[in-house]
């Protein structure tokens, strides 16, 4: 068992900050998308980052700074779009160009932001679509009458 892991099991302030660590490596990577001429026609790219990088923390799991195949698998069980063994290690290798068996921020960030539509993109994309529409109203459901009742 790694370290990370066994700090995430246990918790507290170990894992906290481990996370705050992990917050501020990937805030570096922000600013250097932000400093970097190519990305400066992307319309909000500060507030795109950001999601980006809340996102990544959530499914990086172990934080070491990658997103893995069962994180991958996780993320989008999560989302309700369960795909094989295969058709993960498939979308790895989209993003990654076939480099690496996992999905390191840099990566992320450049495929999101990047003109070619990869799958795991529209999958995010539509999650947070979801998200919009899925909002519950507040407060306690209306009584329902007998009347009502099929």
């Amino acid at each position: 068992m790694t370290v990370n892991l066994l700090l995430h099991l246990l918790g507290g302030k170990a894992f906290g900050a481990m996370k705050a660590q992990q917050e501020e490596v990937l805030d570096s990577f922000n600013k250097e998308f932000l400093d970097d001429p190519k990305y400066s026609t992307v319309e909000e790219l500060a507030e795109k980052l950001e999601i980006f990088k809340k996102k990544y923390m959530e499914f990086d799991l172990n934080a070491q700074g990658d997103i893995d195949i069962m994180a991958l698998k996780r993320m989008l069980e999560k989302m309700g779009a369960a795909k094989t063994h295969l058709e993960l290690k498939k979308m790895i290798t989209e993003v990654t160009g076939g480099m690496s068996e996992t999905i390191s921020y840099g990566n992320f960030v450049r495929m999101m932001l990047g003109k070619q539509s990869a799958i795991f993109k529209i999958i995010l994309m539509y999650e947070e679509k979801a998200k919009e529409k899925a909002e519950k109203p507040a407060g306690p459901p209306p009584k329902k009458l007998i009347a009502d009742l099929p």
